[in-house]
């Protein structure tokens, strides 16, 4: 087993998993310390170390709120601990792999986490990459800048240092790739064949990398998890890019909130104390108050799912979808008249069309109607356009959507498919059975057959084969279904009303 390495920068010790054949690096240093006058800078170049670095422990998490305070899903979920070290000092990745020489050239996987570019680290349960790397997959988990700290902008940011005038985040996770191609084959990995892969805005942080003109060449297979986010009936786009101008007059107002006129006081100011003020900043209004990158013209060129459509990206494969329970698009009306009104507005000669589908004409508790998965339809819609262009690779859709136990009744709520990835159903509280653990199988050699091959398919432990996943295609939409009961490949055709709410999204990409 390799349990010592060299890197660029020095030697680095590993400890082994639970199970003794994986050895996990924790905590390698991949650019300096983000700190002092490195605050709202590029990632800058990591300085080498003298002897053995101890790699067995995770470094400390991007400064965000303290985890594990709340009584939301995901404090019951994952983050669960309060204790956990957190700090300015963060720009670390960790490493799985089962490789015994340096010379077995295993494929890839880069994972970026979720969090909406606020919260989130790779130190989260779920994402033990123990039980890939068992299948032959050399795992890399990335830490990276959020919020105020990774995607802070300001006048004085831009002028100073207009080369990375922001999305700071983005280049640490770009860093980190680098890292990766020029490091990982003394872990036994194969520099020539990675996959990047995240979820939520780990996936729009995969869409961002894919689409950044500097990456070419970098990576060669992408997974893009419940990150498509757009709906028909607003063009809402979570992690979507606001325009410089708009980044920095928000810069502006959070120097004045910190009591700050100069870049130089502001990257003095303790670290606390700026997300604290940050915070107040955002105070209740959602996204709309944060930081989540913009539009640079550098590393960020325009809206990325925008740009994969045109086919402005990465020449890579993608593996894309989402579960069946998460952020549904709805179009809210408190009486029918209302209700028609919005839909002419939205739809314009095709209102009385798409006012006669039954499911336009579904009312919940009085308020909405229309609800549809904007995320599926997103997915279809892209893959399906992908593939009608000039693009010949296979790209393949899935759909999350088993039952999921507890006392909350959850549903297949944002991120819970993340568990049957990683397959780590182990670490959760909720009771899971048999037949979870099954299809949590079925998902990771699903999963780990594509980032060797970029073909998900292949047989289960026991030697069978694993239900045949077809590529997406308009004229053959196959798509992947995880049931409570195991994966069924559905190649449906998609309802008028699913026609028309796509072509709707797809209306925003033109």
């Amino acid at each position: 087993m390799i349990r010592r390495v060299k890197t660029e920068n020095g030697w680095v010790r590993g400890i082994e998993a639970a199970d003794p054949r994986i050895t996990a690096f924790k905590g390698i240093p991949f650019a300096a310390p983000p700190v002092g006058e490195n605050r709202w800078r590029a990632p800058q170049p990591c300085a080498d170390w003298e002897g053995e670095l101890d790699a067995c422990r995770f470094a400390p998490i991007s400064m965000q709120d303290t985890p594990g305070l709340g009584t939301d899903i995901y404090c019951r979920e994952w983050h669960v601990d309060p204790e956990i070290p957190m700090g300015e000092d963060c720009l670390y990745l960790n490493v799985w792999t089962n490789a015994k020489n340096a010379d077995e050239k295993l494929p890839v996987l880069v994972w970026y986490y979720g969090g909406g570019l606020q919260w989130g680290y790779p130190a989260e349960m779920e994402f033990d990459g123990e039980r890939l790397a068992r299948r032959g997959i050399v795992v890399v988990t990335v830490n990276y800048r959020i919020n105020i700290f990774g995607f802070m902008a300001h006048p004085q940011i831009t002028k100073e240092q207009p080369d990375a005038p922001t999305n700071f985040g983005s280049l640490d996770q770009q860093a980190g790739l680098k890292w990766v191609k020029r490091n990982i084959a003394a872990f036994g990995g194969d520099p020539d064949n990675i996959t990047i892969a995240g979820q939520s805005a780990g996936g729009g942080s995969v869409m961002s990398q894919m689409t950044c003109p500097a990456n070419k060449g970098l990576f060669q297979k992408a997974v893009v998890m419940s990150a498509m986010i757009r709906s028909p009936y607003g063009g809402h786009s979570i992690g979507g890019p606001m325009s410089m101008e708009e980044a920095e007059r928000k810069g502006e107002k959070l120097f004045e909130m910190m009591g700050v006129s100069t870049l130089e006081e502001a990257r003095k100011l303790d670290a606390k104390f700026v997300l604290e003020t940050y915070n107040k900043f955002a105070g209740d209004g959602g996204f709309a108050n944060r930081f989540m990158g913009a539009q640079d013209n550098i590393f960020n060129v325009g809206d990325p799912m925008k740009l994969i459509v045109e086919g402005k990206c990465a020449d890579v494969q993608i593996m894309a979808g989402c579960t069946g329970g998460e952020f549904p698009s709805m179009l809210p009306a408190k009486s029918r008249e209302e209700f028609e009104q919005k839909v002419k507005e939205i739809f314009g000669d095709r209102a009385e069309e798409f006012l006669a589908l039954p499911e336009a004409n579904v009312c919940e508790n009085n308020e909405f109607y229309a609800k549809v998965n904007g995320i599926d339809c997103t997915v279809k819609g892209i893959l399906g356009a992908k593939k009608a262009s000039a693009d010949t690779k296979n790209h393949y859709c899935y759909k999350f959507d088993p039952d999921i136990p507890g006392w909350d009744n959850p549903g297949t709520f944002h991120s819970v498919d993340l568990w049957f990835f990683f397959e780590t159903l182990a670490k959760c509280w909720r009771p899971f059975v048999g037949r979870h653990y099954d299809l949590s199988r079925q998902m990771c050699n699903y999963w780990a057959n594509f980032i060797k091959t970029g073909d998900p398919n292949g047989e289960d432990a026991d030697g069978t084969p694993m239900p045949k996943w077809e590529p997406y295609t308009n004229e053959k939409p196959c798509e992947m279904v995880f049931t409570g009961d195991g994966p069924v490949a559905d190649f449906s055709q998609a309802s008028k009303f699913e026609k028309m709410v796509t072509d709707k999204i797809m209306e925003q990409f033109k």
